[in-house]
């Protein structure tokens, strides 16, 4: 049980003193009936309506983006824009993060949330949960290149990298990279090594997580509650 003004500030919408004076209009409904006090407790099982709209109170929330490139992955930055600025102030306010860094100018799914144990699972290399990139490079990808990537590759700089996957592309200059971890810049900095250059570069999945083909660059949506279920069982699992 938690206090009913607390629940609601949670979410990132509302201040509590904003959500007393929500109370005292009458404008917030606790299973049908008018709340009568901020302090009054609620749980899980109630459901909670402001404005006549179903308030959201999870614990944690799930974003997924198509990132456009040109942004940060990061929670802020003083001299650019990162993706946390695409949105909206309740979103901000919850203190969203981005599962993993994509490139300023890499572009495709992006998984924001305030569930840090989902990202540690996600993100670590133990527990290998795959992540699917669309590559165009200078050149083109041949069997060498399959092979280099698949045996694991030790880069100019001693970077060890752990095999991945290639998969060339009909027309010979696109491939599918695939990694189970996200080191700085890693799947450039594998083909480059390669004599490959990147020209660009998405994300399209993220284990079990693909991107939405409905989202254009810079929109997001939440994620459905049978997509959190998969990754969360994902990450327990691998």
């Amino acid at each position: 049980m938690e206090r009913l003004d607390k629940r609601l500030a949670s979410t990132g919408r509302w201040s509590r003193r904003e959500v007393k004076e929500l109370v005292r209009q009458g404008r917030v409904l606790v299973n049908g009936m008018p709340a009568r006090r901020p302090e009054d407790k609620v749980g899980e099982e109630d459901q909670l309506l402001v404005d006549g709209q179903e308030v959201n109170c999870a614990p944690f929330v799930y974003v997924m983006m198509h990132k456009p490139a040109g942004l940060l992955s990061a929670t802020e930055d003083r001299n650019q824009k990162t993706v946390v600025d695409l949105l909206p102030e309740e979103l901000k306010r919850r203190g969203l993060f981005p599962v993993g860094r994509l490139d300023k100018d890499t572009t495709g799914l992006l998984l924001l949330t305030d569930d840090g144990a989902l990202a540690h699972d996600l993100l670590s290399p133990k527990k290998h949960v795959d992540k699917v990139y669309l590559a165009k490079v200078e050149g083109r990808v041949d069997s060498t290149d399959v092979s280099a990537l698949a045996q694991g590759m030790v880069l100019g700089d001693g970077l060890h990298c752990l095999p991945a996957g290639l998969e060339p592309l009909e027309d010979g200059s696109s491939c599918l990279v695939t990694l189970r971890e996200g080191k700085y810049h890693q799947v450039k900095r594998m083909l480059a090594a390669r004599g490959k250059p990147v020209l660009a570069l998405k994300r399209l999945s993220m284990g079990l997580l693909r991107l939405d083909e409905k989202l254009q660059p810079g929109q997001w949506r939440y994620l459905e509650m049978d997509e959190v279920a998969k990754l969360r069982e994902e990450g327990r699992n691998t």
